[in-house]
């Protein structure tokens, strides 16, 4: 009996054991499963998203590296560089001896891509393509971190902003927008990138959703003909309506189109309404009041 009672404990110590020690898989946004024999210690952010992601899901002690632009939380800034998405220093990811690295999908140049690979670190591709993608990485990230406590309340915090913004404005009278991405060459983005989720979020309509690529060329004439009732464009530390900036300015040239008449020129921060991380719920926020702005301008006129 002395014997078995042994057998028993001893059995119940490695099942102990081993599931302390139990690898992690998780899908990525590529549908490749990425498996981690613990949870990662050092982990390698390659976009500036990426580092949003890590830091909200809990990560943000382990992150050892992290590319240009990575600024937010304020912490990031302090973070040792390992290059930018067009140029990677590879001899500086090495050395720092990652167990995991995070890459933008589209963000991070195919050949820079093959040579991480060849480095035989786990990758986690994150290419978040809907509004509720940011929760599911956070979720995924907090798996594969072994901070998932923190990576659920963040993504529920986040779910919570998103639901509440659908609920006062999605059904509110529409709104035709312009999304403007670049003006020379004139770019906006169809209804497959997230920004097109914010706009309709918004009680918005994006007048180009059904064009391709994600990220068309359009023309003036194309922009003149769709006559939206607002154009919207991101721009650096823009958290308020501005109509200083050149590549909005420049649409006053057409007094007649509905956005220059009602005034409904708007730019958001970038960092706000691109990155696909927790803080675009903060953009959408300032997208919805803009368009209210717009749907206020309109009864005025009307009356």
């Amino acid at each position: 009996m002395i014997r078995l009672a042994r057998f028993a404990l001893a059995v119940t110590l490695l099942a102990t054991a081993l599931h302390a020690h139990a690898s992690i898989t998780v899908t990525d946004d590529t549908g490749a499963a990425v498996t981690l024999p613990a949870p990662a210690q050092r982990v390698i952010s390659l976009a500036p998203h990426v580092t949003e992601l890590l830091y909200a899901a809990g990560g943000g002690a382990k992150i050892v590296g992290a590319v240009s632009y990575s600024d937010y939380p304020p912490e990031a800034k302090q973070l040792p560089r390992v290059g930018d998405n067009k140029a990677l220093d590879l001899e500086r990811i090495v050395a720092l001896k990652p167990d995991l690295i995070v890459v933008w999908r589209h963000g991070n140049a195919q050949r820079q891509l093959d040579r991480l690979r060849d480095l035989h670190i786990p990758l986690f591709f994150s290419e978040p393509h809907r509004l509720d993608d940011v929760a599911v990485s956070l979720t995924k990230l907090g798996q594969l971190l072994g901070t998932s406590a923190t990576a659920e309340r963040a993504a529920a915090a986040y779910r919570q902003d998103i639901a509440s913004l659908r609920a006062q404005y999605a059904k509110r009278q529409a709104v035709s927008v312009f999304y403007q991405v670049w003006d020379q060459p004139l770019m906006t983005l169809n209804g497959e990138h997230m920004v097109n989720d914010v706009i309709e979020l918004c009680g918005g309509r994006n007048v180009f959703a059904k064009l391709q690529p994600v990220v068309p060329t359009v023309s003036t004439e194309a922009v003149l003909a769709a006559n939206p009732e607002a154009i919207v464009t991101a721009a650096p530390g823009a958290t308020k309506p501005d109509t200083a900036l050149p590549q909005l300015g420049a649409w006053r040239a057409w007094p007649r189109l509905s956005a220059v008449a009602n005034n409904n020129l708007f730019a958001i921060d970038g960092d706000l309404i691109n990155r696909p991380a927790p803080r675009i719920a903060q953009g959408a926020k300032q997208l919805c009041e803009d368009l209210d702005i717009a749907r206020s301008r309109r009864k005025q006129n009307a009356q």
